[in-house]
């Protein structure tokens, strides 16, 4: 095929072409044995309508219950922290020398902390900072006592 050919058969392609056989008769007989659609919209069962609203209300008292109790543990958890916290430092002295620098560094990293909290008691931040230094505390308590 060359390239006259092919400009040919595009320009017939642009002419209109009739069907083999008449496709409106076809699709009238077919709409007619059809029953009429509605225009209004199919309603929902209302057995759906009350299960909808059941779960959203179950959801959001779930949401709600799990939220309040979240909001009353942090502030109990955060003063009883710092009144832990403020009872340690002061009874707890290693006689180890070695154990004595890392006691008063993480003595002043804890006061630094609860500073902190004070200025902002809601960070989760500085909350994990000052668990994970009341931990380190711990563990270094606990190599005191195992050296004996």
């Amino acid at each position: 095929m060359n390239e006259f050919e092919w400009h040919r058969q595009m320009r017939a392609l642009r002419e209109p072409v009739s069907p083999k056989r008449d496709l409106w008769s076809r699709i009238d007989a077919e709409l007619d044995d059809t029953p009429s659609v509605q225009s209004t919209p199919r309603r929902v069962p209302q057995r759906h309508v009350w299960l909808l609203a059941a779960s959203f209300a179950g959801l959001v008292l779930l949401v709600g219950g799990i939220s309040r109790q979240l909001y009353r543990e942090q502030p109990a958890q955060t003063a009883a922290t710092l009144a832990d916290t403020t009872l340690d430092s002061t009874r707890w002295k290693p006689t180890d020398p070695r154990l004595a620098g890392a006691a008063i560094q993480l003595d002043a990293a804890k006061m630094e902390l609860q500073q902190a909290m004070q200025q902002s008691p809601d960070s989760v931040a500085l909350q994990r900072l000052l668990a994970r230094t009341e931990q380190q505390q711990l563990q270094l308590r606990h190599m005191e006592h195992q050296a004996g």
